[in-house]
């Protein structure tokens, strides 16, 4: 099973910025971020194709921008303009092998998942 773990979560005022960090074991193949709250469904909110393609829930499109480092390993979240419905637990997602798509509308099910870090947007 790969290890994944994400890190760069905090607190940040609304308009605010973080970057999240996750850092895979091994090479992996699609990636995703998956985010949930307590008495919400969870969501999945960005992902990368291996030939970086990208895509992303309307909910954080133009806000948040999803990157990797394939030499390191290590997926990256941007998140600008933070609001208060942001706040959530944020997984980074994964799978070891795939075809010539990637199905990150399915993450949230058939990915690895990381521990997760927290993200509290609020004032």
């Amino acid at each position: 099973r790969a290890r994944l773990l994400e890190s760069g979560g905090g607190s940040v005022q609304p308009g605010g910025s973080l970057r999240l960090p996750c850092v895979a074991s091994e090479p992996t193949h699609c990636m995703a971020w998956v985010r949930q709250s307590p008495g919400k469904e969870r969501e999945v909110v960005a992902g990368i194709d291996t030939d970086g393609r990208t895509s992303y829930a309307d909910s954080v499109k133009a806000r948040f921008t999803i990157s990797k480092d394939n030499a390191r390993n290590t997926l990256f979240l941007q998140m600008n303009s933070l609001k208060p419905e942001d706040t959530a637990t944020y997984y980074c997602a994964a799978t070891l092998r795939g075809g010539t798509w990637c199905p990150h509308y399915l993450a949230g099910e058939n990915y690895y998942w990381g521990q997760g870090t927290q993200v509290t947007v609020s004032s």
